[in-house]
């Protein structure tokens, strides 16, 4: 008889339509792949050399203001320009190409060079969310933006070339990708249903209870049913809310326990400073009505066994689709376990 826990199976991404192999089998055999050795994260309050540090010059000349909480600047070396010149090619619908412009910034989360998400204080976790917030509405109001994507990128590993705590945001002229893919289901789901998609799919995992790793009174952190990445997650709001400026203050306080809270246990699965890229995904902007839109945050970090351990999208999964060994349901068990702090006493080990 089919066991969804021990045989090999497909499950399907319902924001995007896409499948995932799923082969639990293969997690018990011996590993002799490569192992990356982990960076030293020992670092100071202020490093006089980092171009994100209060006071600092940047690559450009201009030097950043003695900021005390949260900062915020326009990339100096953006991948997309406010005064790119339409145009676009085409060749026999063989070579095609069009023009693409945007903003792209740069938010310091804190003046404190040596901290992470993790081992800030939520009241300054908090402020961060306030810039997200201030920032997207900020930038909706530019009518030739259609998509605003925040992220971070954390740790070296995942191309971080700057270890001070920050993130970026990347306004583009067009809806990229993989939001035009959420964007379709999104859709189709609720103009059947009338209901978000997101929406009914929590109350789903908070029946069955296998894949979610912790929640508060506004949000919901789980292992995605489809999830690619081992230690893959999701934070959700429970409100069916669009994008980020609808949330009220005790959400964005909500949020950013949620997102400490998530971060501790990550840092304690390994116990190292976890790599990841995590990115909130939400509604086109200057695009029409979107009521599908439902709020939520990805992340997608690269290990596997353990802090030196990667997973790598190779072979099979270049060619033909992405597969994982750990099921969803045992990567939120682990990280369920998550609870005590033991690599850094920086942490707050009170968090659960």
């Amino acid at each position: 008889m089919f066991d969804i826990k021990e045989h090999p199976h497909k499950r399907k991404n319902i924001l995007t339509g896409e499948w995932v192999l799923v082969s639990p089998n293969r997690s018990k055999r011996p590993w002799q792949g490569k192992v990356e050795s982990m960076p030293n994260d020992n670092r100071p309050e202020y490093d006089p050399h980092c171009y994100l540090c209060p006071g600092n010059a940047r690559s450009d000349g201009s030097k950043n203001t003695d900021y005390k909480e949260t900062y915020v600047f326009i990339n100096d070396f953006s991948a997309l320009l406010a005064d790119t010149p339409l145009g676009s090619i085409n060749n026999n619908d063989l070579l095609v190409a069009t023009s693409e412009s945007g903003i792209c910034k740069v938010i310091c989360f804190s003046p404190d060079h040596s901290l992470t998400l993790p081992l800030m204080d939520e009241i300054d976790i908090e402020k961060v969310v306030n810039l997200w917030q201030s920032e997207f509405f900020e930038i909706s109001n530019n009518n030739a933006i259609k998509y605003i994507q925040i992220f971070e990128n954390k740790g070296d590993m995942m191309g971080c070339s700057n270890p001070h705590p920050h993130g970026q945001i990347w306004a583009s002229s067009s809806i990229p990708l993989e939001l035009e893919k959420e964007t379709n289901q999104q859709k189709q789901y609720y103009e059947t249903h009338n209901r978000s998609l997101l929406s009914d799919y929590i109350e789903v995992e908070i029946e069955q209870k296998e894949r979610i790793v912790v929640e508060n009174e506004h949000f919901l952190v789980v292992v995605p049913f489809w999830a690619v990445w081992p230690y893959e997650t999701m934070i959700i709001s429970k409100r069916h809310v669009t994008d980020i400026t609808k949330f009220y203050e005790q959400e964005k306080k909500s949020l950013a326990d949620i997102l400490k809270k998530l971060t501790i246990k990550y840092d304690n699965l390994f116990n190292i400073s976890f790599p990841y890229s995590a990115g909130m995904h939400q509604s086109p902007v200057n695009d029409g009505l979107h009521e599908e839109w439902h709020w939520h945050m990805h992340f997608y970090p690269p290990l596997l066994r353990s802090a030196n351990v990667k997973k790598f999208m190779v072979g099979y999964e270049m060619l033909g689709m992405p597969q994982r060994d750990i099921t969803p349901e045992m990567a939120a068990e682990k990280l369920r376990q998550q609870i005590k702090v033991h690599y850094n006493n920086k942490l707050d080990t009170n968090r659960n």
